[in-house]
């Protein structure tokens, strides 16, 4: 050691001059850093953190958009269902009421037939029984007259007999005869009683 100090400065000790330099010189850039360099950074930073967040929050946003959206077309489409539902339910009730009025249309329709055809058929057997009646009357005077051997010509007397005739035929038709007896026992033969 006593060489290395025999020769002069110690080369690995930089000058005091330098070492002044070199410290301005650090301050000076460590200056420019703090106050240019670091902000920067410290903005580039904080513009990427803010867009990292942002972007969080507006897909945490989104996903809660798409959830809303969700659940307003889950509870639409319960309610189209709910809708659907009730609108089947009305067109069967209506359709069921339809059936109800068209049977009830038919059943009143069938009554009147039914009722048109009983009066013509009483109207048809009215028109029968009256003529049956003349013709009876016309037979039971042909015959009153050649029974009594007289002839009976004379329309009250043709009326009256014809009268007790058809009453008489009533009778037997009902199962007794005028005069209170049995049908078949009671009259077997009419005979015409003539004018009393």
């Amino acid at each position: 050691m006593s060489i290395l100090a025999a020769e002069g400065p110690n080369p690995l000790i930089p000058p005091v001059g330098e070492i002044i330099i070199g410290l301005i010189a650090f301050a000076i850039v460590l200056l420019v850093l703090f106050k240019f360099v670091a902000p920067r950074f410290e903005q580039v930073f904080r513009a990427r953190r803010e867009a990292i967040e942002g972007g969080i929050e507006r897909a945490e946003a989104m996903q809660a958009e798409a959830k809303a959206a969700l659940e307003q077309y889950r509870a639409q489409l319960a309610e189209a269902r709910t809708e659907a539902a009730q609108i089947r339910d009305q067109a069967r009730a209506e359709g069921q009421q339809i059936l109800e009025e068209l049977r009830a249309q038919a059943q009143q329709e069938s009554a009147r037939i039914v009722a048109r055809g009983e009066e013509q058929l009483a109207t048809s057997r009215q028109q029968v029984v009256n003529e049956l009646r003349g013709q009876i009357g016309r037979l039971a005077v042909d015959l009153a007259g050649r029974v009594v051997g007289e002839s009976l010509e004379d329309q009250a007397r043709r009326s009256g007999t014809v009268d007790r005739f058809l009453d008489q035929l009533d009778g037997m038709a009902a199962g007794t005869s005028p005069d209170g007896r049995g049908g078949a026992t009671g009259s077997a033969v009419y005979a015409p009683q003539g004018d009393r």
